[in-house]
């Protein structure tokens, strides 16, 4: 492996590195409060209640700590990871919701944020006993290897059902009598159908046999056949192919995403939310190709959809190299965009207004911005919303496309705030950062790696003052309460250090341009003390700096091209140190200005190390060829 090493001293360490250190630091402290009052010592839940029918939330306890691990976290992040993974499944099997350690049934709009946790603990420790057995078991369940779980149809191409899992495609919708009535969680998202004789607003769903009627509906149309969301299992089928390299994962994600690209060209780009076990969209929805579980109508519309096309398109470039993929999620992106208008916020009957914190904070008292409509109906296009940046933003990252920028420039315009600002919250995606990191990278923004880590320092400090004042942690029936007080924040790292947006929170695979290797300790991660700032990211180049900030200790540090080792880095420009220094023990002033040229090397490799000795740091510019290796979770 080629090494360069780091000749320029850092007497001075930049404020960004001792932030980012430290964040590293609080960030390992934080973990120890949430676990002793959250979690028993099995790492299962402490809950007061039965979840009923659903393990959502659960696996979201702890997802993102395997990440902050990989990226050179404590090894007990790792290790109370993998136990509250086991703790939680042998919770929710005893619950009866979780069979052979995976979900009976589910839709894949939660399956996909539980998985996260699962893809983020084989990346950071693929070698884990069981983690191999676990990632074929859990994609065979999708490729037709487990009896019991018929999901399935190779001839059409197809899912059997909105709802699956271990225990094969489900059967009705309802578990004992279909009905529908109205509840007032539910009664922000309207309607699940709008062609249901009789019932014309929510509220009619308050009389029972109004109610009744609209569960027989949504008994027959979502209780069998495909739907979109479920593009889902796209990460969970090439999971399992970066843990083994076998090709029949990466045929079954062609497959898969091909069939639904080609059902979106014949409907003018769009996804079609539904396809019956025949094949034919809209089968059980009068021909219609909205109104399917997770659909356009109902209940997120675009919100889901569009991380399910974005998970799609980005698993079958990372298996194939082929950028022509990210034209699905595309698509769907300028469909709706062409829709868009400015309007005040106030004026818009959102039903995710909680999403659009960062839009509320930066906006002030003027509401006017860029909204777009999020769903689809018998009426129309209703539910106008902002547009959230996570799409644009995560769909050019991945493209590296001109045109991809531009919309991100685009919506920027006419978003009606200052993407510059930063402003500290922490939502259940742990993302909404993007409009001021990517002003980073455009170098119009110099502030952010600071702001944005004092940022994330104020809400691990907020969290753990959550944390200590709770006095119903022992007794609390809400799912969601983990996910509100988990002190874990990653996203100002994966910007910072990795070169890349926090990963999509319904299914996404981690998609950075950079990942580290302690090459002393053997293990993933920056080592102690190493500080790391991506400064740039381009088609063709990737800006980095590293900065050790022991004053005793040299480090080395294994640098790596993506995630999985899915780019190659070409060649490397890098500073050097020409001057003298640290001059003359005899002389009692500074020597003359640490003066540093630029040398160059040629890599041709997924990864290359850097030594640093104590109290230096270094900047390469360097050449990427991105998508140009086969991903895997092989570790230097």
């Amino acid at each position: 492996m080629i090494e360069l090493c780091a000749t320029l001293p850092c007497a001075a360490p930049p404020a960004w590195a001792v932030l980012e250190r430290h964040l590293f630091s609080l960030l390992d402290q934080s973990v120890h409060p949430y676990l002793e009052k959250y979690t028993r010592p099995d790492g299962s839940l402490i809950f007061g209640n039965s979840p009923g029918g659903s393990e959502d939330d659960f696996y979201e306890a702890y997802y993102n700590w395997p990440l902050l691990h990989l990226m050179g976290g404590g090894g007990h992040l790792l290790e109370g990871a993998a136990q509250g993974w086991e703790g939680i499944t042998r919770q929710l099997t005893q619950y009866g919701l979780v069979h052979q350690e995976y979900a009976r049934r589910d839709d894949q709009f939660h399956q996909g944020e539980s998985d996260i946790f699962f893809y983020l603990l084989c990346l950071a420790d693929p070698q884990r006993a069981g983690q191999l057995e676990r990632a074929r078991r859990f994609a065979g369940l999708y490729l037709g290897e487990d009896p019991e779980a018929p999901n399935w149809d190779p001839e059409q191409k197809l899912i059997r059902s909105p709802y699956n899992g271990s225990g094969g495609p489900g059967g009705p919708f309802f578990r004992g009598e279909p009905s529908y009535g109205w509840s007032p969680g539910m009664a922000r998202y309207g309607l699940p159908h709008y062609d249901v004789p009789g019932i014309r607003a929510i509220e009619d769903l308050k009389d029972p046999a109004l109610a009744r009627r609209m569960g027989e509906y949504m008994q027959r149309r979502m209780s069998r056949g495909d739907v979109a969301p479920n593009l889902a299992v796209c990460s969970l089928v090439t999971n399992a192919y970066m843990m083994t390299g076998e090709e029949k994962y990466r045929r079954w994600v062609l497959d898969y995403v091909e069939v639904w690209a080609e059902r979106a060209r014949q409907n003018q780009g769009l996804l079609p939310d539904n396809v019956g076990l025949s094949g034919q969209v809209g089968e059980y929805i009068e021909g219609h190709w909205y109104g399917g579980l997770y659909g356009w109508t109902w209940p997120h519309g675009f919100y889901n959809l569009q991380m399910a096309a974005l998970v799609a398109a980005s698993c079958a470039c990372l298996l194939t190299g082929d950028e022509g993929y990210f034209e699905l999620p595309r698509l769907q992106q300028g469909r709706i965009l062409e829709l868009g208008q400015l309007r005040s916020l106030d004026q818009c009957d959102m039903s995710l207004a909680e999403h659009w914190i960062g839009h509320y904070l930066a906006l002030g008292a003027q509401r006017c911005t860029l909204v777009v409509p999020y769903r689809y109906g018998d009426a129309g296009w209703f539910d106008y919303q902002p547009m959230s940046p996570i799409y644009p933003v995560t769909l050019w990252q991945m493209s590296m496309a001109a045109g991809d920028w531009e919309t991100v420039e685009a919506v920027r315009r006419q978003s009606n705030y200052d993407w510059n600002l930063v402003f500290p919250f922490h939502t259940k995606e742990d993302a909404g950062h993007e409009p001021p990191w990517v002003r980073y990278l455009a170098g119009e923004n110099p502030g952010y790696p600071e702001a944005m880590l004092q940022a994330a320092c104020a809400q691990v400090q907020r969290r753990l003052e959550l944390i200590r004042n709770d006095a119903e942690a022992a007794t609390h029936r809400d799912v969601h309460r983990w996910q509100q007080v988990n002190p874990v924040t990653t996203e100002a790292l994966v910007q910072l250090t990795l070169g890349g947006p926090q990963h999509l929170y319904n299914g996404g695979l981690l998609l950075c341009r950079l990942r580290y290797f302690d090459a002393i300790q053997h293990r993933p991660g920056l080592p102690a003390e190493v500080a790391a700032l991506v400064e740039k990211v381009e088609s063709g180049n990737t800006v980095l700096r590293l900065v050790n900030l022991s004053p005793l200790a040299e480090r080395r540090v294994v640098v790596q091209a993506g995630a999985f080792g899915e780019h190659r880095f070409t060649g490397a420009r890098y500073d050097a140190l020409e001057s003298a220094y640290p001059g003359k023990i005899s002389d009692y002033a500074e020597p003359e200005a640490v003066r540093g040229g630029l040398r160059e090397a040629r890599i041709d490799a997924a990864r290359f190390q850097v030594a640093l000795p104590p109290s230096t740091q270094i900047r390469l510019e360097l050449g990427t060829a991105r998508w140009a290796n086969r991903p895997s979770y092989g570790r230097p």
